[in-house]
């Protein structure tokens, strides 16, 4: 990464870069930037009260409907076994219920009960002030450019994965950005 410069304030001394950066320092420095993102965010998901994956999934549910527990999975990018174990918490905790699929009476789909939408509520809720209190010392300009940004970077990624499916059936996976979780 030579293009840039460094970034005073930053202890791994990593170039900055700047419009001027060409497209391999452009994607290495937006790399470290989401692996650094990512850990960030798995440190606050961890001093959630409940799962982030219970959070995902009671989200996918409350916004989009009711799903069946492999169309869920696919909806949040997790592994079926992963979705099951966070359901059936759910589902003892009163948040989610499973009743039949009146399309196909041996399946049976997923739904948010009122608990489970109160709970969603309260965590966006929860979520929303943690982050307006992080953005209050943002100017409004780059708080529109991050969000903007963002969600075009996850369309991206969305998209991308999408294409990486057995058979490039995007469903509902390139829809992440509409829950407004």
């Amino acid at each position: 990464m030579g293009d840039g410069t460094v970034c005073p304030g930053d202890p791994a001394g990593t170039p900055q870069i700047t419009a001027a950066s060409g497209l391999p320092d452009a994607a290495a420095g937006l790399g470290t930037e989401i692996v650094r993102f990512s850990r960030l965010i798995a440190a606050w998901k961890q001093r959630a009260k409940n799962g982030a994956a219970d959070r995902v999934l009671l989200a996918r549910l409350v916004v989009g409907g009711d799903r069946r527990a492999t169309d869920l999975a696919a909806d949040a990018f997790l592994d079926l076994s992963t979705v099951s174990r966070q359901v059936r918490s759910l589902v003892e905790r009163g948040l989610v219920a499973r009743r039949p699929d009146p399309e196909d009476r041996r399946g049976t789909l997923l739904t948010a009960t009122d608990a489970g939408r109160a709970a969603f509520e309260q965590y966006r809720r929860q979520r929303d002030a943690e982050l307006a209190a992080l953005l209050e010392p943002w100017a409004p300009q780059d708080r529109a450019d991050l969000i903007r940004l963002l969600g075009r970077l996850n369309e991206d990624l969305a998209e991308q994965h999408a294409r990486q499916l057995p058979g490039g059936d995007q469903g509902d996976a390139v829809d992440q950005g509409d829950t407004h979780v």
